[in-house]
């Protein structure tokens, strides 16, 4: 198998969508001789914050000199983001290497009668086996959907099960209450390991404790109420909990704070598991710690953001970071989202912050809301609404309104799945401004 073939075949199990239950996906690592079982992880569940809070735990361990792998999903700039080993994505020959041994085992479980396992269980498959190959010395896990019937809960050697923010998402398969939502992401709780939780509404803190009780887990509260000497800049941000003080971290957004809170929590509980972080290697680690469309400054001149804020807590959240950071700065929306997202709460959450909305269509065909339909839908809304007929050209409409004025701030946000593009196209943009400027000043 060589990277296309591994491609197209990747492209072949999205139409079989995603089915909740473990059962296919522990007959197919049986097959594979259940390389889950011989590793450890730090298990994430939760709404918003996921990806966030993964970064800062496994960046600290990785400084620290831990082997860390990372699951994640989805993905911003590259398919291969999925799987990385202390920070470093899968290679395509890799990717392969892993691939072919899971394709040979979904084919023979299609063959003998079983339902042919999805991308997701595929992808989480091959996850298990590249960081046993790489001899991890823990695993930081990111749920896909859920928890309990999600592929990744295949897992039993959870050291500690970790909740972010939980809020109101994929009600559809989830269930329509937070106690529902809560129950089903309480699945990943193991038998006596630890689980510790950001600071949540009393119905879910309720769920969370019940089921670690339940499993004889030690259940602690990353409360972000605890944390003080709280700054925001525009570079870095700092706080103080617990012990520590002085903390920094580099990534923006009010909402920050709170999952580093959870991952400074996560870590002070992995030194009781024979995982000890020294101080010193906590606080370089937080701040070198990067997460990809997370209020993300792509571009200076103008200033552009990035964030794939895309549910109603999320958006805002995005929007009390943007009125703390740029409250007397002009504000040009691009959004992308989702059909099967509560787009209009999104909506009503922002709305009244942009001067501009642009709107596009995200590349996920399936699932995309048409930039006309969010277009009519913005309009219930706000009277300034343009739709795009690409990325590309949402970003050179943004550019165009934004025009000369320093003061103009560019917020992309929405579905994740075109930040990327959107990231490479600003990217591009900057690097040919800067070659050109600087050809100009040579003359």
């Amino acid at each position: 198998m060589n990277y296309r073939e591994a491609m197209d075949y990747i492209e072949e199990l999205k139409p079989l969508g995603s089915v909740m239950g473990l059962e296919n996906m522990r007959g197919l690592c049986e097959r594979l001789g259940n390389p889950q079982d011989q590793l450890k992880f730090i298990h994430i569940a939760g709404t918003n914050g996921k990806g966030s809070v993964l970064s800062y735990i496994s960046t600290v361990l990785q400084t620290a000199g831990y082997k860390v792998g990372r699951y994640i999903s989805p993905t911003v700039l590259d398919y291969r983001e999925r799987f990385q080993v202390d920070g470093r994505m899968i290679t395509q020959s890799g990717l392969c290497k892993y691939l072919e041994p899971v394709r040979k085992a979904a084919k023979a479980m299609a063959e003998e009668g079983a339902d042919h396992p999805t991308l997701f269980e595929v992808e989480t498959a091959v996850a298990f086996l590249y960081f046993l190959d790489k001899g991890c010395d823990l695993v930081v896990l990111e749920t896909g959907l859920g928890g309990t019937l999600d592929a990744t809960n295949v897992v039993s050697t959870t050291v500690a099960a970790v909740f972010t923010s939980i809020s109101m998402d994929h009600m559809e398969i989830l269930g329509d209450s937070l106690e529902q939502i809560a129950l089903a992401k309480a699945g990943i709780i193991k038998h006596k390991c630890y689980v510790i939780s950001a600071k949540q509404p009393p119905e879910v803190m309720k769920v969370l404790r019940q089921a670690a009780l339940l499993r004889k887990a030690k259940f602690f509260t990353a409360d972000v109420g605890k944390a003080k000497h709280i700054k925001s800049g525009v570079t870095k941000q700092h706080f103080s909990y617990d012990k520590y003080k002085n903390l920094e971290i580099g990534m923006l957004g009010q909402f920050q704070i709170a999952n580093a809170v959870v991952a400074v929590e996560t870590l002070m509980m992995l030194a009781r598991c024979g995982f000890p972080v020294s101080e010193g290697k906590l606080r370089e680690g937080l701040m070198q710690a990067r997460w990809p469309g997370r209020f993300q400054v792509i571009g200076k001149k103008p200033l552009f953001i990035a964030d794939g804020a895309h549910n109603e807590d999320a958006s805002r959240k995005l929007a009390e970071s943007i009125r703390y950071y740029y409250p007397d700065r002009r504000i040009i929306f691009i959004m992308g989202m989702l059909r099967d997202k509560e787009y209009d709460k999104v909506i009503r959450n922002t709305f009244e912050l942009a001067e501009h909305i642009i709107t596009v269509t995200p590349p996920i065909k399936e699932r995309a809301l048409s930039a006309y339909d969010l277009a009519q839908a913005v309009q219930e809304y706000h009277n300034s609404v343009t739709v795009a007929d690409s990325v590309q050209e949402a970003v050179e409409i943004a550019y165009l309104l934004a025009g000369e004025d320093k003061e103009t701030v560019i917020v992309a946000f929405g579905s994740l799945s075109y930040l990327g593009q959107l990231m490479n196209i600003v990217e591009h943009r900057d690097t040919i401004r800067r070659d050109s400027h600087g050809r100009s000043e040579q003359n």
